[in-house]
């Protein structure tokens, strides 16, 4: 194993001591009951499957027949969850085949940013995530269940559901994928057409031809951002079916991986030979993998939100400096949009997850010593799916890469860093993702043009005011404050000052998308500007210093000088069922542990209230 990666695993492991096994414990307790069923009243039973046929009933009475949980995200407006439509049907079906029953146990909100973004209903994204766990929590309380199904794909449906059902880590749960869209218009013409409408070269009516010939079909959005950088973690953590993430929906292979983990995840229960229950499979190990995972293939900003997360919610603790250490030795070995012209699609037909897990390996840079649905060890993920006659099987990775320009070896990648960095100073922490951004952009310094929120910038941009070197400051966007909007409206106006000339850079406590791009951005600040941070306290012309391959941020101004001025939030806290989320603001723990609104399930109860959050030691 090489030396950081391990220094990294022991010290997450050393630090997560209590926790994690004050959650262990609870694992366990859970796991040492009999499956519920066996001991449930009567009429409880009999509301529990008073739907079903006379076969699933007769199923369901029989304590030793498996009942598998199916959780999805389905619904017909957003193309990632469309096809979730048919897998009920087909995993009932491949349950009843395997000697088990499947029920639809309950589903999750799926909001979509593509959607919301620059809207009001952005603002609702991020807690989103934490309404998901609740409600994939909701729907296993009734249990019934001795494994179960994830079906969810999304920037926040599928961080949302594994935080929910860790806390019912006594169960199996596998996670299947619905896949991607075909290939629609190339990525470099979409983001040129976009570039074009900020600078008023062409009108709405080519905009949304552009944004329909890209987005155009039944799954995911084909572009690397963090649905897709769901997928891959979800493959590296081992909890989902090797090289399945980008076989695209309602084909003869995709129904078979769904059939295939029916089957898996039943073989897996709690009564079987092959007990893994969920909490026991996701360690400290699995947590390194995922992040190794994220920076080798360039993936979304927003992982050093949700992995953080995820990792608190199986009694972890991952900090944003164990991103950065192990970001200076893992390399990038992909090129897909946005790092990046080609798209899931092309990286999937040049070798895919598989070819990258393989290397990683190879490269002594992964846990190969972990537990998966498969089994022991992490090599069983170098593998991609066939469908014959009899169903799936697996085979090992390509030997070489099918496009170099897409896909490389260890020993020969685009970067030698993961591109993802900590920036910090006396503004506080912050996060920049560098692998679509040019070296020569890597530092900006500049005078602060600050804003409090996206309208504001585009109406300066479009009043000819940004023509200069500048670091755009975008204050009072945290989650706290009104609950941490992605910040992607500002690309292609940053973009067009950059193709201009000049030397821009992004500060901001929001959030950018899972396509953060070609202009530097310090992203996530915290302290964030709510809750005091100094970034609140910056003014206009105030000299800023970003600089990530140094990993800093300068500002020469005496901010301690300064008082806080009064913003007024509350049109960002009301409309569009904002309102409803106050809670959530006043909860919600800062960004660098995750933005998560819940209380540390394992602090001592004199310690819960509403503003712990667990931090690094």
């Amino acid at each position: 194993m090489h030396p950081v990666v391990a220094a990294v695993t022991e010290r997450i492991r050393e630090r997560s001591a209590p926790t994690r096994k004050a959650y262990l414990d609870r694992v366990e307790r859970a796991a040492a009951t009999a499956p519920a069923r066996a001991g449930v009243a009567c009429s409880n039973l009999a509301h529990g499957m008073a739907a079903c046929g006379a076969e699933g009933k007769r199923r369901i009475a029989d304590a030793r027949v498996p009942n598998l949980a199916i959780v999805t995200a389905y619904n017909d407006m957003l193309s990632a969850h469309q096809p979730y439509e048919r897998f009920p049907t087909l995993i009932r079906d491949a349950a009843r085949d395997a000697g088990g029953v499947a029920q639809v146990a309950g589903g999750v909100p799926a909001m979509c940013d593509g959607v919301t973004q620059g809207r009001a209903g952005m603002d609702l994204s991020l807690f989103s995530r934490d309404v998901i766990a609740l409600s994939t929590a909701l729907a296993l309380s009734h249990d019934l269940f001795d494994a179960a199904l994830c079906l969810g794909v999304c920037d926040k449906i599928a961080p949302g559901m594994l935080m929910g059902a860790l806390s019912f880590g006594h169960l199996p749960v596998l996670f299947v994928p619905a896949g991607p869209m075909p290939t629609g218009i190339p990525n470099k013409d979409k983001a040129a057409v976009r570039e074009a409408f900020a600078a008023g070269e062409v009108g709405r009516d080519a905009l949304l031809a552009s944004e329909s010939a890209a987005y155009h079909s039944p799954g995911t959005c084909t572009f690397y951002g963090t649905a897709n950088s769901n997928q891959m973690l979800l493959e590296f953590m081992g909890l989902q079916l090797p090289g399945g993430s980008f076989v695209q929906p309602n084909t003869d292979l995709r129904d078979a991986l769904t059939a295939t983990a029916t089957r898996r995840a039943l073989q897996l229960r709690r009564d079987g030979d092959e007990f893994t229950p969920l909490g026991r499979l996701l360690d400290e190990r699995v947590i390194v993998n995922a992040v190794v995972g994220l920076l080798a293939t360039g993936g979304s900003t927003n992982h050093t939100l949700h992995l953080p997360a995820i990792a608190a919610a199986a009694g972890l603790v991952l900090d944003w400096q164990d991103f950065a250490d192990l970001g200076a030795v893992i390399p990038q070995l992909t090129r897909v949009y946005p790092n990046g012209q080609a798209d899931v699609n092309h990286f999937h037909a040049a070798g895919g997850l598989a070819f990258t897990i393989r290397e990683l390996l190879d490269a002594h840079l992964l846990h190969d010593d972990v537990m998966t649905i498969l089994g022991h060890g992490l090599r069983r993920f170098a593998q991609d799916p066939v469908l014959c006659d009899d169903g799936v099987r697996f085979r090992p990775a390509v030997a070489t890469s099918g496009d170099r320009s897409v896909l490389r070896e260890a020993a020969q990648p685009f970067e030698k860093d993961g591109g993802m960095r900590v920036v910090e100073g006396r503004l506080g922490r912050a996060v920049a993702k560098v692998s679509a951004v040019l070296p020569q952009h890597r530092r900006v310094a500049a005078a602060a043009r600050v804003f409090r929120s996206q309208d504001e910038f585009v109406a300066a941009f479009e009043a000819g005011q940004l023509d200069r070197d500048m670091v755009a400051v975008v204050t009072h966007q945290g989650p706290a404050a009104c609950g941490m909007p992605e910040l992607h409206r500002l690309t292609p106006y940053l973009g067009i000052l950059q193709n201009r000339g000049y030397a821009v850079a992004l500060l901001t406590d929001g959030r950018m998308s899972g396509a953060s791009g070609k202009v530097l951005a310090a992203i996530h600040v915290t302290p964030e500007a709510a809750r005091g941070g100094l970034i609140g306290r910056i003014r206009n012309d105030d000299p800023i210093v970003i600089d990530a391959d140094a990993g800093s941020i300068d500002i020469g101004a005496n901010l301690d000088a300064r008082i806080d001025e009064p913003i007024d939030t509350e049109a960002q806290q009301a409309g569009c069922g904002r309102e409803l989320f106050a809670g959530f603001r006043a909860r919600v723990g800062d960004s660098s542990t995750g933005a998560s609104t819940f209380v540390d399930p394992f602090a001592p109860v004199s310690e819960a209230a509403p503003t712990v959050t667990r931090r690094a030691g």
